[in-house]
Protein backbone atom coordinates (compact mmCIF):
# COMPACT_ATOMS: atom_id res chain seq x y z
CA UNK A 1 0.00 0.00 0.00
CA UNK A 2 1.72 3.13 -0.79
CA UNK A 3 2.26 6.07 1.71
CA UNK A 4 0.23 9.12 1.12
CA UNK A 5 1.85 12.18 -0.11
CA UNK A 6 1.96 13.73 3.05
CA UNK A 7 3.96 10.86 4.61
CA UNK A 8 6.00 10.01 1.85
CA UNK A 9 7.56 13.76 1.50
CA UNK A 10 8.16 14.02 5.25
CA UNK A 11 10.54 11.05 5.23
CA UNK A 12 14.28 12.07 3.93
CA UNK A 13 15.22 11.35 0.82
CA UNK A 14 18.45 11.96 -1.34
CA UNK A 15 19.68 11.77 -4.99
CA UNK A 16 23.36 12.26 -6.28
CA UNK A 17 23.30 14.39 -9.04
CA UNK A 18 26.89 15.09 -9.14
CA UNK A 19 27.05 14.13 -13.06
CA UNK A 20 24.27 16.39 -14.18
CA UNK A 21 25.85 19.38 -12.07
CA UNK A 22 29.44 19.13 -13.93
CA UNK A 23 27.33 18.91 -16.99
CA UNK A 24 25.42 22.61 -16.21
CA UNK A 25 28.68 24.12 -14.74
CA UNK A 26 30.40 22.95 -18.08
CA UNK A 27 27.31 24.22 -20.39
CA UNK A 28 26.59 27.54 -18.54
CA UNK A 29 29.53 28.86 -17.52
CA UNK A 30 30.90 29.09 -20.90
CA UNK A 31 28.14 31.60 -22.10
CA UNK A 32 29.38 34.53 -19.39
CA UNK A 33 30.52 37.18 -20.68
CA UNK A 34 31.10 40.77 -20.45
CA UNK A 35 32.36 43.92 -22.41
CA UNK A 36 34.92 46.68 -21.89
CA UNK A 37 34.72 50.62 -21.68
CA UNK A 38 36.78 50.35 -24.96
CA UNK A 39 35.12 49.03 -28.32
CA UNK A 40 35.87 45.23 -29.20
CA UNK A 41 37.25 44.82 -25.64
CA UNK A 42 35.85 41.72 -23.95
CA UNK A 43 36.38 39.14 -21.51
CA UNK A 44 34.39 35.77 -20.97
CA UNK A 45 34.66 32.13 -19.63
CA UNK A 46 35.90 29.87 -22.48
CA UNK A 47 35.82 26.58 -20.53
CA UNK A 48 35.12 24.78 -17.06
CA UNK A 49 37.76 22.16 -17.17
CA UNK A 50 37.64 20.54 -13.31
CA UNK A 51 34.62 20.43 -10.96
CA UNK A 52 35.91 18.75 -8.09
CA UNK A 53 33.17 17.99 -5.16
CA UNK A 54 30.16 16.70 -4.70
CA UNK A 55 26.17 17.70 -5.64
CA UNK A 56 23.12 16.37 -4.15
CA UNK A 57 19.35 17.31 -3.89
CA UNK A 58 17.54 16.56 -0.46
CA UNK A 59 14.08 16.11 0.95
CA UNK A 60 13.23 16.01 4.04
CA UNK A 61 9.75 17.36 6.31
CA UNK A 62 8.53 18.13 2.65
CA UNK A 63 11.34 20.52 1.61
CA UNK A 64 13.13 20.49 -1.22
CA UNK A 65 17.37 20.75 0.00
CA UNK A 66 19.98 21.68 -2.46
CA UNK A 67 23.32 20.28 -0.96
CA UNK A 68 26.45 20.83 -2.96
CA UNK A 69 30.36 22.44 -2.47
CA UNK A 70 32.53 21.90 -5.31
CA UNK A 71 35.44 23.73 -6.65
CA UNK A 72 35.33 24.85 -10.26
CA UNK A 73 38.81 25.77 -12.57
CA UNK A 74 38.24 27.11 -15.84
CA UNK A 75 39.66 28.84 -18.58
CA UNK A 76 38.87 32.34 -19.37
CA UNK A 77 39.66 34.90 -22.33
CA UNK A 78 39.64 38.15 -24.02
CA UNK A 79 40.45 40.63 -26.56
CA UNK A 80 42.14 43.86 -26.44
CA UNK A 81 41.19 46.86 -28.09
CA UNK A 82 43.69 46.60 -30.82
CA UNK A 83 42.85 42.39 -31.41
CA UNK A 84 45.15 41.14 -28.90
CA UNK A 85 44.03 37.68 -27.36
CA UNK A 86 44.30 37.37 -23.98
CA UNK A 87 43.96 33.93 -21.81
CA UNK A 88 44.41 32.89 -18.53
CA UNK A 89 42.45 30.51 -15.70
CA UNK A 90 39.97 31.09 -12.66
CA UNK A 91 39.69 28.83 -9.96
CA UNK A 92 36.65 29.32 -7.50
CA UNK A 93 37.46 27.17 -4.45
CA UNK A 94 34.38 26.91 -3.12
CA UNK A 95 30.98 26.83 -5.09
CA UNK A 96 28.49 25.53 -2.25
CA UNK A 97 24.80 26.24 -0.77
CA UNK A 98 26.02 28.07 2.05
CA UNK A 99 27.91 30.37 -0.22
CA UNK A 100 25.33 30.79 -3.41
CA UNK A 101 21.81 30.38 -0.78
CA UNK A 102 22.91 31.55 2.45
CA UNK A 103 25.45 34.19 1.88
CA UNK A 104 27.56 33.28 4.89
CA UNK A 105 30.70 34.39 2.90
CA UNK A 106 31.90 35.90 -0.53
CA UNK A 107 33.03 33.91 -3.15
CA UNK A 108 36.51 33.69 -3.85
CA UNK A 109 37.99 34.29 -7.46
CA UNK A 110 41.55 33.35 -7.84
CA UNK A 111 43.28 34.80 -11.19
CA UNK A 112 46.27 33.85 -13.24
CA UNK A 113 47.29 35.77 -16.54
CA UNK A 114 49.19 33.37 -19.20
CA UNK A 115 49.26 36.05 -21.86
CA UNK A 116 52.55 37.87 -21.64
CA UNK A 117 51.65 41.18 -20.19
CA UNK A 118 51.28 44.92 -21.98
CA UNK A 119 49.37 47.73 -21.19
CA UNK A 120 46.46 46.38 -23.80
CA UNK A 121 46.81 42.44 -22.07
CA UNK A 122 46.75 44.46 -18.37
CA UNK A 123 43.16 46.36 -19.66
CA UNK A 124 41.70 43.20 -20.34
CA UNK A 125 43.20 41.09 -17.31
CA UNK A 126 41.97 44.27 -15.22
CA UNK A 127 38.26 43.73 -17.54
CA UNK A 128 37.80 40.10 -16.63
CA UNK A 129 38.62 40.74 -12.25
CA UNK A 130 36.33 43.32 -12.42
CA UNK A 131 33.25 42.37 -14.37
CA UNK A 132 33.11 38.60 -14.73
CA UNK A 133 32.73 38.22 -11.01
CA UNK A 134 29.22 40.28 -11.18
CA UNK A 135 28.16 37.98 -14.32
CA UNK A 136 29.50 34.57 -12.66
CA UNK A 137 27.79 35.06 -9.44
CA UNK A 138 24.28 36.15 -11.26
CA UNK A 139 24.58 32.56 -13.53
CA UNK A 140 25.62 30.94 -10.33
CA UNK A 141 22.64 32.06 -8.50
CA UNK A 142 20.73 29.93 -10.56
CA UNK A 143 22.00 26.92 -9.88
CA UNK A 144 20.11 25.74 -6.76
CA UNK A 145 16.58 26.54 -8.95
CA UNK A 146 17.61 24.69 -11.50
CA UNK A 147 18.66 21.53 -9.33
CA UNK A 148 14.49 21.84 -7.81
CA UNK A 149 13.09 22.42 -10.94
CA UNK A 150 15.25 19.30 -13.12
CA UNK A 151 15.02 16.55 -10.42
CA UNK A 152 12.24 17.72 -7.56
CA UNK A 153 9.86 15.90 -9.37
CA UNK A 154 12.08 12.66 -8.76
CA UNK A 155 11.40 12.94 -5.17
CA UNK A 156 8.62 14.57 -4.26
CA UNK A 157 5.55 12.51 -4.29
CA UNK A 158 2.46 14.20 -6.30
CA UNK A 159 -1.02 14.13 -4.66
CA UNK A 160 -2.84 14.44 -8.44
CA UNK A 161 -3.31 11.58 -10.73
CA UNK A 162 -0.74 10.21 -12.62
CA UNK A 163 0.10 11.15 -15.94
CA UNK A 164 0.86 7.57 -17.12
CA UNK A 165 -2.76 6.38 -16.51
CA UNK A 166 -4.20 4.60 -19.33
CA UNK A 167 -5.92 7.10 -22.03
CA UNK A 168 -9.42 6.48 -23.02
CA UNK A 169 -10.22 5.08 -26.16
CA UNK A 170 -10.09 7.65 -28.97
CA UNK A 171 -11.65 5.26 -31.24
CA UNK A 172 -14.40 4.39 -29.21
CA UNK A 173 -18.52 5.29 -30.18
CA UNK A 174 -19.77 8.29 -29.07
CA UNK A 175 -22.61 8.29 -27.00
CA UNK A 176 -26.16 9.52 -28.08
CA UNK A 177 -27.26 12.21 -26.41
CA UNK A 178 -30.92 11.92 -25.39
CA UNK A 179 -32.97 14.24 -26.46
CA UNK A 180 -34.43 16.64 -22.99
CA UNK A 181 -37.11 19.03 -23.69
CA UNK A 182 -34.97 21.27 -21.05
CA UNK A 183 -31.25 21.12 -20.23
CA UNK A 184 -30.79 20.43 -16.82
CA UNK A 185 -28.68 22.88 -14.39
CA UNK A 186 -25.30 22.21 -13.63
CA UNK A 187 -24.84 20.86 -10.27
CA UNK A 188 -23.71 23.43 -7.44
CA UNK A 189 -20.61 23.57 -6.48
CA UNK A 190 -19.95 22.40 -2.99
CA UNK A 191 -18.40 24.52 -0.83
CA UNK A 192 -15.22 24.24 0.69
CA UNK A 193 -15.67 22.90 4.44
CA UNK A 194 -13.43 24.60 6.47
CA UNK A 195 -12.74 22.75 10.02
CA UNK A 196 -12.48 24.00 13.12
CA UNK A 197 -9.52 24.14 14.90
CA UNK A 198 -9.01 24.95 18.68
CA UNK A 199 -6.15 26.91 19.21
CA UNK A 200 -4.39 28.66 21.64
CA UNK A 201 -1.64 31.10 21.54
CA UNK A 202 1.97 31.35 22.36
CA UNK A 203 4.79 33.98 23.55
CA UNK A 204 8.28 33.86 23.56
CA UNK A 205 10.12 37.11 24.30
CA UNK A 206 14.26 37.73 24.06
CA UNK A 207 16.54 40.38 24.49
CA UNK A 208 19.19 41.73 22.03
CA UNK A 209 22.25 43.58 22.11
CA UNK A 210 21.33 45.21 18.48
CA UNK A 211 18.96 48.17 17.29
CA UNK A 212 15.31 47.49 16.49
CA UNK A 213 16.12 48.68 12.82
CA UNK A 214 18.70 45.93 12.40
CA UNK A 215 15.95 43.46 14.06
CA UNK A 216 13.60 44.28 11.81
CA UNK A 217 15.53 44.35 8.99
CA UNK A 218 17.00 40.79 9.54
CA UNK A 219 13.11 39.24 10.02
CA UNK A 220 12.16 41.18 6.24
CA UNK A 221 14.98 41.54 4.05
CA UNK A 222 14.82 38.64 1.73
CA UNK A 223 18.82 38.92 1.38
CA UNK A 224 19.38 38.38 4.91
CA UNK A 225 16.93 36.16 6.07
CA UNK A 226 18.70 33.01 4.87
CA UNK A 227 21.85 33.99 7.09
CA UNK A 228 20.09 32.81 10.01
CA UNK A 229 17.58 30.57 8.79
CA UNK A 230 20.30 28.88 6.87
CA UNK A 231 17.69 28.28 4.06
CA UNK A 232 16.26 30.34 1.00
CA UNK A 233 13.57 32.68 1.46
CA UNK A 234 11.54 35.08 -0.43
CA UNK A 235 10.06 38.02 1.16
CA UNK A 236 9.24 41.55 -0.17
CA UNK A 237 8.06 43.22 3.37
CA UNK A 238 5.07 44.81 2.54
CA UNK A 239 1.63 44.42 3.27
CA UNK A 240 -0.34 41.70 1.67
CA UNK A 241 2.34 39.98 -0.14
CA UNK A 242 2.92 36.46 1.01
CA UNK A 243 6.57 35.44 2.67
CA UNK A 244 8.45 31.90 2.70
CA UNK A 245 11.00 30.81 5.42
CA UNK A 246 13.11 27.84 6.11
CA UNK A 247 12.76 27.05 2.54
CA UNK A 248 9.46 26.98 2.53
CA UNK A 249 8.61 25.51 5.58
CA UNK A 250 6.95 28.82 7.07
CA UNK A 251 4.61 30.32 4.65
CA UNK A 252 2.23 33.31 4.82
CA UNK A 253 1.42 36.85 4.00
CA UNK A 254 2.47 40.09 5.60
CA UNK A 255 -0.64 42.03 7.23
CA UNK A 256 0.79 44.81 8.15
CA UNK A 257 4.68 46.13 8.60
CA UNK A 258 5.48 49.19 11.14
CA UNK A 259 9.26 49.84 10.72
CA UNK A 260 11.06 49.08 13.92
CA UNK A 261 8.07 48.61 15.86
CA UNK A 262 5.66 45.67 15.01
CA UNK A 263 5.22 43.16 12.10
CA UNK A 264 1.85 41.17 11.53
CA UNK A 265 1.21 38.27 9.46
CA UNK A 266 0.05 34.88 8.63
CA UNK A 267 1.70 31.94 9.71
CA UNK A 268 1.01 28.35 8.28
CA UNK A 269 3.90 25.48 9.25
CA UNK A 270 4.21 22.98 6.27
CA UNK A 271 3.71 19.73 8.03
CA UNK A 272 1.34 17.12 7.78
CA UNK A 273 0.47 17.53 11.71
CA UNK A 274 -0.15 21.27 11.01
CA UNK A 275 -4.21 21.74 9.88
CA UNK A 276 -4.62 22.11 6.07
CA UNK A 277 -5.53 25.57 5.30
CA UNK A 278 -5.35 26.56 9.17
CA UNK A 279 -3.45 30.13 9.84
CA UNK A 280 -1.95 31.14 12.71
CA UNK A 281 -1.34 34.96 13.43
CA UNK A 282 2.33 36.29 14.36
CA UNK A 283 2.93 39.76 15.83
CA UNK A 284 6.63 40.34 16.42
CA UNK A 285 6.68 43.80 18.57
CA UNK A 286 10.62 45.41 19.03
CA UNK A 287 10.79 47.58 21.76
CA UNK A 288 14.34 49.47 22.14
CA UNK A 289 16.12 50.33 25.43
CA UNK A 290 19.18 52.08 25.16
CA UNK A 291 21.47 49.07 24.86
CA UNK A 292 19.07 46.53 23.88
CA UNK A 293 16.17 45.90 21.69
CA UNK A 294 13.48 43.51 23.40
CA UNK A 295 11.97 41.32 20.62
CA UNK A 296 8.26 39.69 21.35
CA UNK A 297 6.78 37.16 19.04
CA UNK A 298 3.17 36.46 20.34
CA UNK A 299 1.70 33.58 17.89
CA UNK A 300 -2.26 33.25 18.45
CA UNK A 301 -3.93 30.68 16.51
CA UNK A 302 -1.82 27.72 17.45
CA UNK A 303 -3.41 24.31 17.17
CA UNK A 304 -4.32 22.81 20.90
CA UNK A 305 -1.97 20.77 22.47
CA UNK A 306 1.00 21.73 20.15
CA UNK A 307 2.04 25.04 21.74
CA UNK A 308 5.09 23.63 23.71
CA UNK A 309 6.23 22.06 20.21
CA UNK A 310 5.40 25.66 18.53
CA UNK A 311 7.43 27.30 21.12
CA UNK A 312 10.28 25.24 21.31
CA UNK A 313 10.23 25.82 17.04
CA UNK A 314 10.78 29.65 17.79
CA UNK A 315 13.38 29.74 20.34
CA UNK A 316 15.17 27.21 18.46
CA UNK A 317 14.84 29.13 14.81
CA UNK A 318 14.60 32.44 15.36
CA UNK A 319 16.11 32.95 18.69
CA UNK A 320 18.88 30.60 18.58
CA UNK A 321 19.05 31.84 14.78
CA UNK A 322 19.87 35.08 15.57
CA UNK A 323 22.53 33.79 18.27
CA UNK A 324 24.00 31.54 15.64
CA UNK A 325 25.27 34.51 13.69
CA UNK A 326 26.79 36.64 16.57
CA UNK A 327 23.71 38.49 18.06
CA UNK A 328 24.48 38.76 21.98
CA UNK A 329 21.10 37.24 24.16
CA UNK A 330 20.77 39.02 26.99
CA UNK A 331 19.50 37.25 30.16
CA UNK A 332 18.32 38.27 32.76
CA UNK A 333 20.61 38.09 35.86
CA UNK A 334 17.97 37.09 38.51
CA UNK A 335 14.34 36.84 38.03
CA UNK A 336 11.84 39.21 39.06
CA UNK A 337 9.50 37.93 41.11
CA UNK A 338 5.42 39.30 40.95
CA UNK A 339 2.99 39.83 43.31
CA UNK A 340 0.87 37.12 41.60
CA UNK A 341 3.96 34.55 42.64
CA UNK A 342 4.42 35.84 46.13
CA UNK A 343 0.63 35.13 46.91
CA UNK A 344 1.00 31.50 44.72
CA UNK A 345 3.71 30.71 47.34
CA UNK A 346 2.23 32.21 50.44
CA UNK A 347 -0.71 29.95 49.55
CA UNK A 348 1.45 26.74 49.24
CA UNK A 349 3.17 27.89 53.04
CA UNK A 350 1.61 25.32 55.99
CA UNK A 351 -1.02 27.30 58.30
CA UNK A 352 -0.08 27.91 61.44
CA UNK A 353 -1.63 26.45 64.68
CA UNK A 354 -1.82 29.05 67.13
CA UNK A 355 -3.06 27.21 69.67
CA UNK A 356 -0.64 24.41 69.56
CA UNK A 357 2.06 26.76 69.21
CA UNK A 358 0.94 28.42 72.37
CA UNK A 359 0.91 24.99 74.07
CA UNK A 360 4.43 24.21 72.70
CA UNK A 361 5.74 27.19 74.22
CA UNK A 362 4.74 26.88 77.51
CA UNK A 363 5.55 23.38 78.09
CA UNK A 364 9.27 24.30 77.24
CA UNK A 365 9.21 26.47 80.24
CA UNK A 366 8.84 24.07 82.58
CA UNK A 367 12.04 22.41 82.58
CA UNK A 368 13.84 25.63 82.54
CA UNK A 369 12.09 26.47 86.27
CA UNK A 370 12.35 23.14 87.18
CA UNK A 371 16.32 23.54 87.16
CA UNK A 372 16.31 27.25 88.09
CA UNK A 373 14.87 26.15 90.98
CA UNK A 374 17.24 23.27 92.30
CA UNK A 375 19.88 25.09 91.62
CA UNK A 376 18.82 27.96 94.24
CA UNK A 377 18.17 25.23 96.58
CA UNK A 378 21.22 23.63 96.46
CA UNK A 379 22.82 27.30 97.11
CA UNK A 380 21.32 27.32 100.24
CA UNK A 381 21.68 24.22 101.63
CA UNK A 382 25.32 23.30 100.59
CA UNK A 383 26.82 26.73 102.93
CA UNK A 384 24.63 25.04 106.21
CA UNK A 385 26.06 21.28 105.42
CA UNK A 386 29.40 22.88 105.30
CA UNK A 387 29.21 24.47 108.74
CA UNK A 388 27.92 21.75 110.47
CA UNK A 389 30.61 19.63 109.49
CA UNK A 390 33.45 22.42 110.62
CA UNK A 391 32.32 22.65 113.99
CA UNK A 392 33.50 20.55 116.65
CA UNK A 393 31.89 17.59 118.76
CA UNK A 394 30.06 18.64 122.24
CA UNK A 395 31.50 15.79 124.86
CA UNK A 396 28.76 14.61 127.81
CA UNK A 397 29.48 15.07 131.34
CA UNK A 398 29.26 12.43 133.51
Amino acid sequence: MALPPSTANWHWKNKNITRWGTEWFERELPTVSVSGDKEGEVASISQVTEVDGDIELGQRKSKLITIFDCKVIMKWKGAASDGTEVSGTLTIPEVSHEVICDGLSELVFNWTLLTDPSPEVNAVFALARTRLPTALEAKLASFPSAIIETHGKDLTVSADPSRAATPSNATATPAVPVASSSTPAPPKPKALEVKHVNTAAVVVQADFQASAADLFSLLTDEKRIPAWTRAPATSEAQPETEYSLFGGGVKGKYISLTPEKEIVQTWALQSPTWPSGHEATLTTTLTQSSDSTKVVFSLVGVPLGREDEIKRNIEGYYIHGFKSIGYVHLIPANPVYTSSYIQNQSKLAPPKNHGVDAQTSFSSYIPAVAISLLVLGAAFVIPYLSASDLSPPVSSSK
